[in-house]
């Protein structure tokens, strides 16, 4: 049994005026979802994949942690890219930052997978 929450499905939905990024993981046969919404713009993008990531855990831990986005970016590494968070966790006095391989150009999964990494080891402690 994975002791660590599974990325299931990434759901994203653009109009005219708003996004919206449903995230569901996979943890002990159940599933959890977690949703944000925003700006359609390309910029916000990464921030509401981020931000969905941490309610979907929220749920997945039955709300006994308190989870915000401070940052997440994508970038070059030599000739890579990588996505980043930055998260910082209640009762956790240090920012909890994570990474992730960019692979076929899929920018959300690997953001969903740097925030996943960012929080992983304080998380399996509260499951």
């Amino acid at each position: 049994m994975n002791n660590r929450p599974a990325i299931v499905q990434i759901d994203e939905h653009t109009t005219d005026e708003e996004a919206s990024v449903t995230i569901s993981l996979s943890w002990q046969d159940e599933q959890f979802f977690g949703s944000a919404a925003g700006s359609p713009d390309e910029a916000s993008r990464a921030r509401l994949v981020g931000e969905a990531t941490l309610r979907a855990v929220e749920e997945v831990s039955e709300h006994r942690i308190s989870l915000q986005l401070e940052a997440v970016a994508t970038t070059e590494l030599g000739e890579t890219q990588i996505a980043m968070a930055q998260v910082l966790m209640d009762g956790v006095p240090v920012p909890l930052v994570g990474s992730a391989l960019l692979t076929e150009h899929d920018a959300t999964t690997a953001t969903v997978k740097a925030v996943l990494d960012a929080i992983n080891r304080q998380l399996i402690q509260v499951l």
